[in-house]
């Protein structure tokens, strides 16, 4: 297991350090910050004040050899706008977007579990054949047509849910969360819901894949010919089986879910880390979008790390195969 666990760990920081210096480099060489932040009436001497002032005087090399120092001390440099750290405002951020996204991530698995395995266990029942053609429409659908009718239907319609903004928040260890207040809550159910239809609907088709290849295995039929309760047989030995593709898909679509929720929080005006993002690309305000990349790519490397570690452990098979290489 040790060495497993140093393998990983090893990928992991070789994928981070190679995709550091794909994103500086491709950041770095589209536009040019200086026309945004400099006066329209500016010198050529104000706009190289401003250049080396903000260390883009320098060569592309030494600019990212700059970042690396700088990012191995914690330090994504300063936002060109606002001139606080870049990642302090990503940080600031981070909170309601992992809000919104766990928690969607949540309420697919709950809702795509058991719808799942009740089409796996009736496969060619009208209610299985429906559910499969609802998870069709559930992830062919763009996200942004949902965000849009939600918000048309139950915002504009029926005025019962509100379409914008996070709402009341309370302070738990210096976090604000949403989710504990009521109007935190109403302002939740829409994002929540419009991010978790398509994950839903994709786990819903995976777990009754996993169903239908798992119920006629010989485990499966020894366990029902011991007498044992259905429930014990679909509960214990079905679930556990089933958990290995879920665990790693979900934890997967999750990190996607909170890299790529821009989508989601701009149209609801989430206050969250993809607004961020998207009007520093607008400013071209390199610092933030360089550090929230980064953010991204040590979160979903890290999150692979986890649900390889999480697979290995519910699957020891996995441990075995590694050694083998």
């Amino acid at each position: 297991m040790l060495e497993y666990l140093v393998n990983r760990i090893l990928q992991t920081l070789l994928v981070v350090a190679v995709m550091s210096a794909l994103v500086f480099v491709g950041i770095y060489m589209i536009g040019d910050p200086i026309a945004m932040m400099a006066s329209p009436d500016a010198t050529e001497l104000e706009r190289e004040a401003i250049r080396q002032s903000l260390g883009l005087d320098k060569p592309l090399l030494v600019q990212y050899g700059v970042f690396v120092l700088q990012t191995l001390q914690g330090d994504f440099g300063r936002s060109f706008l606002a001139g606080q750290p870049a990642m302090d405002l990503i940080l600031e951020r981070l909170p309601a977007t992992l809000e919104m996204t766990v928690l969607a991530m949540l309420l697919a698995v709950m809702v795509g579990v058991p719808l799942g395995i009740f089409a796996g266990l009736q496969p060619k029942s009208i209610i299985s054949k429906f559910l499969m053609a609802a998870s069709i429409l559930g992830f062919s659908l763009p996200t942004f047509w949902v965000a849009l009718m939600m918000i048309m239907i139950f915002s504009i319609h029926f005025g019962i849910l509100p379409s914008t903004g996070r709402g009341q928040t309370v302070m738990v260890l210096g976090v604000p969360l949403s989710f504990l207040t009521w109007d935190g809550i109403l302002h939740l159910v829409l994002p929540v819901c419009t991010l978790a239809m398509a994950k839903a609907a994709m786990i819903m088709r995976l777990t009754r894949a996993t169903t239908v290849e798992i119920l006629p295995l010989d485990y499966i039929k020894l366990a029902r010919a011991k007498g044992l309760r259905e429930r014990r047989v679909l509960g214990v030995h079905l679930l556990k089986n089933i958990l290995i593709p879920v665990i790693t898909v979900s934890g997967l679509e999750l990190g996607q879910l909170i890299a790529f929720a821009v989508i989601t929080e701009t149209i609801f005006a989430w206050p969250g880390m993809g607004k961020l993002l998207i009007d520093s690309i607008i400013t071209l305000d390199r610092p933030v979008v360089v550090a929230y990349l980064m953010l991204v790519i040590l979160f979903l490397s890290m999150l692979n790390l986890v649900v390889d570690i999480l697979y290995s452990i519910i699957d020891p098979r996995v441990r075995l195969e590694a050694k083998s290489r």
